[in-house]
């Protein structure tokens, strides 16, 4: 068995200083705000809907607003790819503003502006907890990339895969609360009424299990650097090699 196929237990590990904590917690803050796209991620979610629903609850006017919406996330794009930052958060806008335009356009139906957006979460939150149940929590899934430890908590660091596991519960329910918010709202509320719902339930549920999964990931055994390993790996094995090489060598003179 390699250390890269070893399993590694939390007893495995020393007890963390306070310093080492401190160091896990500013890492684990670092990731989440590079996956979730921080401060600026929130805004570019945010502004396209606040947009659409502030003209729309003025003068009623679906192409209007729905224009105005896909513009502005548009705009966001472009001013990611002047300042050459990361365009995904940017680009997950255009794309859930423009699904959303095409099927109030085809309907007539302002509220369908919404719906893609609210099928999307609750596809997630249902994903969150599939997941989870399945014993591969999405949340790992998408962070541990982030942390450079790939798959390997699924097997190696059982502590971090309990984590994981209870932040995706977490981002799943809270989701699935927001959904049973929202969609009856969509039958019985009218544009406006869903619109400013939808806006003010944009950040502070996404804040809450962005907050849990930080509690607990705080909390969890560091993550294992499998990048670090196979270099070290590819390293050890250059040795052996020259070491072989230079072995051979003396043999012949």
């Amino acid at each position: 068995m390699t250390s890269l196929d070893k399993p590694t237990s939390d007893t495995d590990r020393t007890n963390p200083t306070a310093q080492q904590e401190a160091d896990a917690k500013a890492v684990t803050e670092a990731a989440l705000f590079e996956a979730f796209g921080g401060i600026r991620g929130m805004v570019e979610t945010v502004l396209p809907g606040l947009l659409f629903v502030t003209i729309f609850t003025i003068d009623k006017n679906l192409h209007v607003s729905a224009i105005a919406a896909l513009v502005v996330s548009l705009v966001l794009v472009v001013v990611r790819l002047i300042r050459r930052d990361t365009v995904k958060h940017a680009f997950s806008g255009v794309f859930g503003v423009a699904f959303g335009v095409v099927f109030a356009m085809m309907t007539g139906n302002a509220k369908d502006f919404y719906l893609p957006g609210m099928l999307y979460t609750l596809g997630l939150a249902l994903a969150y907890l599939v997941t989870t149940l399945a014993g591969v929590p999405l949340i790992g899934l998408i962070l541990g990339p982030v942390f450079k430890e790939n798959l390997s908590w699924r097997t190696r660091n059982p502590g971090r895969k309990k984590a994981y596991a209870k932040a995706s519960w977490a981002w799943g329910l809270i989701l699935l609360a927001k959904c049973a918010i929202l969609f009856p709202l969509y039958w019985w509320a009218d544009t406006a009424q869903l619109g400013w719902v939808l806006v003010a339930l944009k950040i502070p549920p996404f804040l809450l299990a962005v907050y849990l999964t930080w509690v607990f990931l705080a909390k969890a055994p560091p993550p294992i650097d499998v990048f670090a390993e196979m270099e070290a790996e590819e390293e050890a094995e250059k040795a052996r090699k020259a070491e072989a090489a230079a072995a051979v060598r003396q043999h012949e003179v």
